[in-house]
């Protein structure tokens, strides 16, 4: 486990004024690329450009120079789009900030517990799932200004906002699906002009220039929002019991958001530059990062796969290129943001609806829906139709909730509880020397039962141990437990039972190649004692030496 030291930190013990010139010029290019993206997931999030913005500068900076990533670049993403797009309308901005920074004190404490790499056990089609829904939400939420729609009602759930669409189809603006249109030609096929220059910020350039000089009737973020050049400010909520009661569900939704896409983002990374990232500084950087940024008048933010990625093939070399990219959109916030009244909103649009696509998964999707089990298959529709439905706190809990339940279903059916064939002692057929995998051969003495039991002894498979048939005319039973890996609280109460009616009627229960978990937590609860010790044995062959002794 490495010690939580930054990375930064053991970056610059071989740093030099070369790497310093490549880092300088990877975050240049990447705040170039986060510029209109960080402006579009704003939008996106119900909140003003500048706020997109000010995330990236105060998270982007904090999480690059405290996080446990050499090339990291954190900022706003689309997977906290709709969830903050509802806390907004619901909480107000005092409920984000407020749900931002519980989110980042979770994240915090998951770092310092070492609960790095409990991620991994959120499930991948639990991932997939709401992700794709996510793109879906992202999708449906961008095709008013994408067409120029003017709704009637300010819908909020992602259903009343395709109803809203059908129902205003006919105040389609045919200049803003013009422009919207040319935004997209170009985000698609300017990544095979260059790769240098981000399509983004090309799209931008050339629709805000065809909307000024053809003074085209589409809205701009101008005429929606009002811009502010200013820097971020310190901003302090107003907490109360009933405000964190009401987003507490919502910040540990951001929390587990936040942890698992930063995560991912490291791990993407590692591979690309060979390296290992250190999660659980990752997360607690993660966790001031956000605090931070809630503070100074931001949104969420995470580790972003596609500026990451950027970043690397830019040639970042250490932290420093993100604390750069922060730096860059800082400069970029007081003298340029004026300029971003002038980009259209159908762009803005656009270029969501590829970062929808972008961050759908589809095929992974589809790769589910046709290899996996059904449980598996299950889990994944729920997650995605729960997430579009309703939102992601609801679809990430009935996930998780769905997904263990199905589990343990899984595991219940694994386990079993069988008794063995047996051979007398005279049985011409018996030959001591056959394979040792068949047991069932093995010579039992009279009046002993043997039983076998397989896989984990968990609540949802502790009935099983009733599969003991219990012949109170017998001397003794042996548990084989060499296949039982684990086993819990209930399981050991249903051995309890077992062992009070064998005492009952005398008969001596006998246990077999107890594996080290059930055997400590036996030990810890007294029922090897209960049992007695000496019917306690390692192997079959001794059990069976203790029965004929008996």
């Amino acid at each position: 486990m490495k010690t939580l030291r930054p990375e930064l930190v053991h970056s610059m013990k071989d740093y030099s004024a070369k790497l310093l010139i490549k880092d300088l010029i990877a975050g240049i290019i990447v705040a170039i690329i986060a510029l209109p993206l960080s402006i579009a997931l704003a939008l996106a999030s119900g909140v003003r450009p500048e706020q997109g913005i000010y995330t990236a500068i105060i998270a982007g900076f904090i999480i690059s120079m405290l996080g446990g990533s050499k090339v990291q670049i954190a900022g706003p993403t689309a997977a906290f789009a709709s969830i903050v797009a509802g806390i907004v309308a619901t909480d107000g901005m005092n409920g984000l900030i407020v749900a931002t920074i519980l989110a980042g004190i979770f994240l915090i404490l998951m770092g310092i517990l070492k609960m790095g790499n409990l991620i991994k056990f959120i499930p991948y089609t639990i991932t997939t799932g709401f992700t794709s829904g996510i793109a879906v939400t992202i999708f449906i939420g961008q095709i008013k200004d994408f067409m120029g729609l003017t709704f009637k009602n300010s819908p909020i759930e992602t259903v009343e906002k395709v109803t809203e669409i059908f129902r205003c189809i006919n105040t389609a603006n045919k200049m803003a699906i013009f422009i919207g249109f040319i935004s997209l030609f170009i985000l698609i096929i300017w990544p095979h002009i260059s790769k240098k220059i981000p399509g983004s910020l090309v799209a931008v350039i050339i629709s805000a220039s065809l909307v000024k000089i053809l003074n085209l009737n589409v809205n701009t973020i101008g005429d929606l929002y009002t811009i502010s050049s200013s820097l971020p400010h310190f901003s302090a909520p107003n907490i109360t019991y009933s405000v964190v009661r009401n987003v507490l569900p919502d910040a540990f939704t951001i929390a587990i958001l936040a942890a698992i896409e930063s995560l991912l983002s490291c791990v993407v990374a590692d591979g690309m530059i060979g390296s290992r990232h250190n999660s659980n500084m990752e997360l607690i950087a993660q966790g001031i990062g956000n605090t931070a940024s809630a503070l100074f008048g931001g949104i969420p933010a995470t580790g972003a796969i596609a500026r990451t990625s950027a970043n690397i093939k830019n040639g970042a070399h250490s932290p420093i290129a993100g604390m750069v990219h922060a730096i860059v959109l800082l400069i970029t916030l007081v003298l340029l943001m004026p300029y971003a009244a002038l980009i259209p909103m159908p762009c803005i649009a656009a270029i969501l609806f590829m970062v929808a696509y972008n961050m759908s998964e589809w095929r992974e999707f589809v790769d589910v829906l046709k290899e996996s089990p059904k449980s598996d298959i299950i889990v994944l529709i729920t997650t995605f139709t729960l997430t579009v439905v309703f939102d992601l706190v609801i679809a990430i809990g009935f996930g998780l909730v769905l997904a263990s339940v199905l589990f343990m279903r899984r595991m219940a059916d694994v386990t079993d509880v069988y008794g063995w064939k047996y051979i007398e002692e005279e049985d011409e057929n018996y030959d001591e020397d056959k394979d040792s995998e068949n047991i069932s051969l093995k010579y039992v003495p009279q009046n002993v039962l043997v039983f076998e039991i397989t896989g984990p002894m968990f609540f949802g498979a502790a009935d099983k141990i009733n599969n003991v048939i219990f012949d109170k005319s017998k001397k003794a039973i042996i548990l084989r437990m060499r296949s039982v890996p684990a086993m819990d609280t209930t399981s050991l109460n249903k051995l309890r039972e077992l062992h009070k009616k064998c005492k009952k009627f005398n008969v001596v229960l006998i246990l077999s190649h107890v594996n080290e978990q059930p055997l400590q937590f036996m030990e810890k609860s007294g029922f090897i004692d209960d049992i007695g010790r000496e019917n306690l044995c390692n192997t079959i062959d001794t059990a069976l030496e203790r029965a004929e002794e008996i």
